[in-house]
Protein backbone atom coordinates (compact mmCIF):
# COMPACT_ATOMS: atom_id res chain seq x y z
CA UNK A 1 0.00 0.00 0.00
CA UNK A 2 1.24 3.18 -1.32
CA UNK A 3 2.69 5.44 1.93
CA UNK A 4 2.10 9.60 2.36
CA UNK A 5 5.22 9.62 1.59
CA UNK A 6 5.03 8.05 -1.82
CA UNK A 7 2.17 9.97 -2.83
CA UNK A 8 3.73 13.04 -1.36
CA UNK A 9 6.46 12.76 -3.21
CA UNK A 10 4.80 11.44 -6.51
CA UNK A 11 2.80 15.07 -6.57
CA UNK A 12 6.15 16.99 -5.83
CA UNK A 13 7.70 15.96 -8.99
CA UNK A 14 5.07 16.13 -11.01
CA UNK A 15 5.09 19.75 -9.77
CA UNK A 16 9.04 20.04 -10.50
CA UNK A 17 8.88 18.68 -14.20
CA UNK A 18 5.88 21.27 -14.88
CA UNK A 19 7.79 24.22 -13.18
CA UNK A 20 10.86 23.08 -15.33
CA UNK A 21 8.90 22.86 -18.69
CA UNK A 22 6.91 26.20 -18.19
CA UNK A 23 10.26 27.76 -17.23
CA UNK A 24 12.11 26.49 -20.25
CA UNK A 25 11.42 29.71 -22.78
CA UNK A 26 12.53 27.73 -25.95
CA UNK A 27 9.79 25.16 -25.07
CA UNK A 28 7.15 27.71 -24.13
CA UNK A 29 8.07 29.37 -27.85
CA UNK A 30 7.65 25.83 -29.63
CA UNK A 31 4.17 25.55 -27.90
CA UNK A 32 3.42 29.20 -28.95
CA UNK A 33 4.32 28.49 -32.59
CA UNK A 34 2.06 25.15 -32.15
CA UNK A 35 -0.88 27.12 -31.61
CA UNK A 36 -0.35 29.24 -34.26
CA UNK A 37 0.18 26.41 -36.27
CA UNK A 38 -2.70 24.13 -35.68
CA UNK A 39 -4.96 27.94 -35.40
CA UNK A 40 -4.09 28.02 -39.24
CA UNK A 41 -4.49 24.80 -40.09
CA UNK A 42 -7.98 25.13 -38.70
CA UNK A 43 -9.10 28.32 -39.89
CA UNK A 44 -8.10 27.98 -43.65
CA UNK A 45 -10.16 24.54 -43.61
CA UNK A 46 -7.48 21.90 -43.09
CA UNK A 47 -7.74 18.84 -40.52
CA UNK A 48 -5.52 18.22 -37.21
CA UNK A 49 -4.34 14.48 -37.15
CA UNK A 50 -2.72 12.94 -34.13
CA UNK A 51 -1.01 9.62 -33.26
CA UNK A 52 1.10 8.11 -30.65
CA UNK A 53 1.38 4.51 -28.93
CA UNK A 54 0.45 3.34 -25.77
CA UNK A 55 -0.94 5.94 -23.71
CA UNK A 56 0.42 8.42 -26.09
CA UNK A 57 -2.10 7.02 -28.12
CA UNK A 58 -4.63 7.82 -25.62
CA UNK A 59 -3.43 11.42 -25.85
CA UNK A 60 -3.94 11.56 -29.59
CA UNK A 61 -7.79 10.61 -29.43
CA UNK A 62 -7.90 13.16 -26.36
CA UNK A 63 -6.70 15.73 -28.42
CA UNK A 64 -8.88 14.71 -31.94
CA UNK A 65 -12.13 14.04 -29.73
CA UNK A 66 -11.82 17.44 -28.21
CA UNK A 67 -12.03 19.38 -31.50
CA UNK A 68 -14.77 17.07 -32.73
CA UNK A 69 -16.60 17.47 -29.21
CA UNK A 70 -16.30 20.45 -27.21
CA UNK A 71 -13.46 21.52 -24.56
CA UNK A 72 -14.46 24.33 -22.44
CA UNK A 73 -18.22 25.52 -24.08
CA UNK A 74 -20.43 24.42 -26.93
CA UNK A 75 -19.06 25.39 -30.36
CA UNK A 76 -19.08 23.83 -34.25
CA UNK A 77 -17.12 20.87 -34.73
CA UNK A 78 -13.72 20.97 -35.65
CA UNK A 79 -11.88 18.80 -38.25
CA UNK A 80 -9.24 16.16 -36.17
CA UNK A 81 -8.57 12.32 -36.19
CA UNK A 82 -6.31 10.71 -34.39
CA UNK A 83 -4.91 7.27 -36.26
CA UNK A 84 -6.64 5.09 -33.83
CA UNK A 85 -9.33 2.97 -35.29
CA UNK A 86 -7.92 -1.04 -34.25
CA UNK A 87 -9.06 -2.50 -37.49
CA UNK A 88 -6.58 0.16 -39.84
CA UNK A 89 -4.23 -0.70 -37.43
CA UNK A 90 -4.43 -4.44 -37.32
CA UNK A 91 -4.85 -4.49 -41.28
CA UNK A 92 -1.59 -2.40 -41.79
CA UNK A 93 0.66 -4.43 -39.54
CA UNK A 94 -0.57 -7.48 -40.89
CA UNK A 95 -0.06 -6.79 -44.22
CA UNK A 96 2.72 -4.35 -44.16
CA UNK A 97 4.20 -4.71 -40.67
CA UNK A 98 3.73 -2.59 -37.54
CA UNK A 99 6.39 0.55 -38.21
CA UNK A 100 3.87 1.37 -41.12
CA UNK A 101 0.87 1.54 -38.55
CA UNK A 102 0.87 5.28 -39.09
CA UNK A 103 2.47 5.99 -42.64
CA UNK A 104 0.35 4.16 -44.47
CA UNK A 105 -3.14 6.61 -42.44
CA UNK A 106 -0.83 9.66 -43.08
CA UNK A 107 -0.99 8.34 -46.90
CA UNK A 108 -4.45 7.83 -46.87
CA UNK A 109 -6.10 10.76 -44.76
CA UNK A 110 -3.25 13.62 -44.98
CA UNK A 111 -3.43 16.35 -47.30
CA UNK A 112 -1.10 19.36 -48.16
CA UNK A 113 -2.08 21.85 -45.24
CA UNK A 114 -2.90 19.23 -42.63
CA UNK A 115 -0.92 19.27 -39.31
CA UNK A 116 0.28 15.99 -37.62
CA UNK A 117 1.05 15.84 -34.07
CA UNK A 118 3.13 13.22 -33.45
CA UNK A 119 2.99 12.23 -29.38
CA UNK A 120 6.41 9.97 -28.33
CA UNK A 121 8.24 9.81 -24.69
CA UNK A 122 11.17 8.27 -25.97
CA UNK A 123 11.54 10.26 -29.83
CA UNK A 124 12.53 6.85 -31.54
CA UNK A 125 9.55 4.49 -32.16
CA UNK A 126 10.17 3.95 -35.65
CA UNK A 127 6.19 4.25 -36.61
CA UNK A 128 6.59 7.54 -35.76
CA UNK A 129 9.72 7.97 -37.95
CA UNK A 130 7.88 6.72 -40.97
CA UNK A 131 4.90 8.66 -40.14
CA UNK A 132 6.80 12.33 -39.86
CA UNK A 133 8.80 11.38 -42.91
CA UNK A 134 5.74 10.71 -45.07
CA UNK A 135 4.05 13.89 -43.84
CA UNK A 136 7.44 15.89 -45.17
CA UNK A 137 6.70 14.16 -48.52
CA UNK A 138 3.15 15.49 -48.53
CA UNK A 139 3.34 19.15 -47.29
CA UNK A 140 2.02 18.04 -43.57
CA UNK A 141 2.83 20.32 -40.99
CA UNK A 142 4.63 17.77 -38.00
CA UNK A 143 4.64 18.63 -34.20
CA UNK A 144 5.91 16.08 -32.07
CA UNK A 145 5.44 16.09 -28.14
CA UNK A 146 8.41 14.41 -26.71
CA UNK A 147 10.55 13.72 -23.76
CA UNK A 148 14.27 11.89 -22.73
CA UNK A 149 15.90 14.82 -25.06
CA UNK A 150 13.72 13.77 -28.06
CA UNK A 151 15.42 11.24 -29.46
CA UNK A 152 15.41 10.13 -33.28
CA UNK A 153 12.16 11.89 -34.01
CA UNK A 154 13.46 15.67 -32.68
CA UNK A 155 15.47 16.20 -35.86
CA UNK A 156 12.67 14.54 -38.17
CA UNK A 157 9.91 17.29 -37.57
CA UNK A 158 8.74 21.12 -38.30
CA UNK A 159 8.16 21.85 -34.29
CA UNK A 160 9.52 19.34 -31.38
CA UNK A 161 8.19 20.36 -28.02
CA UNK A 162 10.56 18.76 -25.60
CA UNK A 163 9.83 17.56 -21.64
CA UNK A 164 12.86 18.99 -20.40
CA UNK A 165 14.72 16.90 -17.61
CA UNK A 166 12.13 14.46 -17.26
CA UNK A 167 12.87 9.98 -17.04
CA UNK A 168 10.04 8.42 -16.59
CA UNK A 169 7.21 8.26 -18.98
CA UNK A 170 4.43 8.82 -16.85
CA UNK A 171 5.92 12.52 -15.75
CA UNK A 172 6.75 13.03 -19.19
CA UNK A 173 3.08 12.21 -20.63
CA UNK A 174 1.36 14.32 -17.65
CA UNK A 175 2.70 17.71 -19.43
CA UNK A 176 2.21 16.63 -22.59
CA UNK A 177 -1.54 16.32 -21.40
CA UNK A 178 -0.83 20.10 -20.12
CA UNK A 179 0.18 21.21 -23.13
CA UNK A 180 -2.84 19.51 -25.50
CA UNK A 181 -5.21 21.56 -22.65
CA UNK A 182 -3.05 24.89 -23.07
CA UNK A 183 -3.10 24.69 -27.07
CA UNK A 184 -6.66 24.08 -27.34
CA UNK A 185 -7.66 26.18 -25.03
CA UNK A 186 -5.56 29.09 -26.95
CA UNK A 187 -6.78 28.09 -30.10
CA UNK A 188 -10.54 27.96 -28.76
CA UNK A 189 -9.71 32.03 -27.45
CA UNK A 190 -9.06 32.70 -31.53
CA UNK A 191 -11.78 31.05 -33.03
CA UNK A 192 -14.55 31.44 -30.28
CA UNK A 193 -13.97 34.51 -28.13
CA UNK A 194 -17.35 34.94 -27.02
CA UNK A 195 -16.85 31.16 -25.37
CA UNK A 196 -14.33 32.97 -23.05
CA UNK A 197 -15.86 36.16 -21.93
CA UNK A 198 -13.75 38.46 -19.98
CA UNK A 199 -13.40 38.20 -16.18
Amino acid sequence: MPTRESIQTAFAEAVETLENFRSDRSQILNLEAFVASALRTLESGHTLLACGNGGSMSQAMHFAEEWTGRFRNSRRALPAQSFSDPTQLTCIANDFGFEEVFARQVEAQGRPGDLLLLLSTSGNSENLLRAARVARDREIFCVALLGMGGGKLAAEVDLPIIVPMATTAERIQEIHLHILHVAIEAIERNLFPKSYPAA
